[in-house]
C-alpha cells in the first residue's frame, strides 16, 4: 500500500522515502536522486515540511519525521478532508433545484402534497426518502408476507440505513409472523438495531421519513390508486400522531418470539417427545412405536398441539415449532 491514499503525491512519497533511508542529508540533489524536475521536487519539499514529516536540522540537513508520526498526521488530515467532502456530498440534494432550472422546470414546492399514481415511480421515490434518511424512519405495514423479491430489494437499503445511525421502528401484522422467511428477516432487522412490533390488526400503511415527509396511500381500500406524499407540517404532525399510537398499542417483536418460544416450557415430557417426534417421522405408527404410547394416543397429542400452536396442517405445525424455538 503506498502513501497515495494518505495524500500524498509520487513525488512527495518518494522523497519521505528517500530520507528514510538517508536520514540527515542533503536535499540539494534530490531532484536527481528521484528522476524529477526541479520544480516538482521544491514543491514537494515545501508541501512535506508544512505537513511535518520533513525538517531541517542546525545543519541544513534533512530528518524525515517517524513513520507512526507521519502515517497519524497524514490520517488525520485526510479523515478531516473526507469528512468536508461527506459534508458536501449529503448537501447535494440542493442540486435539483439547479438542474431542474436547466430544464425549464420549476422545482416543486417543499411543503404541500404530492400525487403519486405509477407505481414505479412511488417505489422510486421511497427508495430515495430512504436513500437520504439521516435521523428517522418510521413505518407501519399491514402485509402478510414479505416475498423473496422484496426482502432482497429492501436488505441493502435496510441496513444502509441502520449502518449509518438511522433509527428504523416499525409495525407489522401479527399474521405476517406466520411466514418463516418474513420472520427471519425481521429477526436480521432487530439484530441489526431495528425496533420492530406486532400488531394483531392493523391496516393503516404509514412511512414517516425524518418526521417531516410522509407517505400514505391515495385510497386506502385500493393501494393500486397510487399514493401521497406529505411535506405540509400539521399533516405530517397527524401521521406521525396515528404511528404512534399504533406503536404504543403493539408488541415487541423480540418479547413475543421469547413468550411464544417460553410456551414451550407449557408442555408435558409427553407431549414434547410427540412435538419431536411428529416433526422427525411420517407415520404416527412409528412415532408411537418409538416413544411406547398408542397411536391413538399419539394422535390425541398430535391434535393438541395443532391446536396449541393454531397450525392447519401437521407441516405448518412444524414450521411455527422451529420459529418459536420449540424444537
Amino acid at each position: 500500500m503506498g502513501m497515495g491514499l494518505l495524500g500524498l503525491s509520487t513525488a512527495e512519497e518518494d522523497i519521505y522515502r528517500h530520507f528514510l533511508r538517508n536520514p540527515n542529508t542533503s536535499a540539494d540533489d534530490i531532484h536527481l536522486r528521484i528522476h524529477s524536475a526541479k520544480d516538482t521536487v521544491h514543491a514537494a519539499l515545501d508541501r512535506l515540511h508544512g505537513l511535518g514529516l520533513l525538517r531541517r536540522t542546525d545543519a541544513g540537513d534533512v530528518t524525515p519525521a517517524d513513520p507512526e508520526t507521519a502515517v497519524d498526521r497524514l490520517t488525520d488530515l485526510r479523515l478531516r478532508e473526507l469528512h468536508h467532502e461527506l459534508q458536501q456530498v449529503t448537501q447535494s440534494r440542493r442540486l435539483i433545484a439547479e438542474l431542474r432550472a436547466e430544464q425549464g422546470l420549476r422545482a416543486p414546492a417543499p411543503k404541500g402534497v404530492e400525487r403519486m399514481e405509477d407505481l414505479a415511480q412511488i417505489r422510486d421515490r421511497i427508495d430515495d426518502l430512504a436513500f437520504f434518511a439521516r435521523e428517522e424512519i418510521l413505518s407501519v405495514e399491514p402485509y402478510t408476507a414479505l416475498t423473496q423479491e422484496n426482502i432482497d430489494h429492501a436488505r441493502p437499503l435496510d441496513a444502509r440505513c441502520l449502518r449509518r445511525g438511522v433509527t428504523i421502528r416499525n409495525v407489522v401484522l401479527k399474521e405476517a409472523l406466520g411466514h418463516p422467511p418474513t420472520v427471519a428477516y425481521l429477526r436480521e432487522l432487530t439484530a441489526q438495531g431495528a425496533r420492530i412490533r406486532v400488531a394483531p390488526d392493523i391496516s393503516e400503511r404509514i412511512l414517516v421519513y425524518d418526521r417531516h415527509t410522509a407517505l400514505v396511500p391515495a385510497d386506502p381500500d385500493d393501494t393500486s390508486r397510487g399514493a401521497l406524499v406529505a411535506r405540509e407540517a400539521g399533516l405530517v404532525a397527524n401521521i406521525l400522531a396515528l404511528f404512534e399510537k399504533i406503536w404504543d398499542q403493539a408488541t415487541d417483536l423480540t418479547a413475543l418470539i421469547e413468550e411464544s418460544a417460553e410456551g414451550a416450557a407449557g408442555l408435558s415430557a409427553v407431549e414434547q417427545s410427540v412435538l419431536e417426534s411428529m416433526c422427525r417421522v411420517g407415520k404416527d405408527e412409528i412415532g408411537a412405536r418409538d416413544l411406547g404410547i398408542s397411536v391413538r394416543t399419539y394422535r390425541r397429542h398430535v391434535a393438541d398441539l395443532l391446536r396449541v400452536l393454531n397450525a392447519s396442517s401437521r407441516a405448518h405445525a412444524a414450521l411455527l415449532a422451529r420459529e418459536r424455538g420449540w424444537i
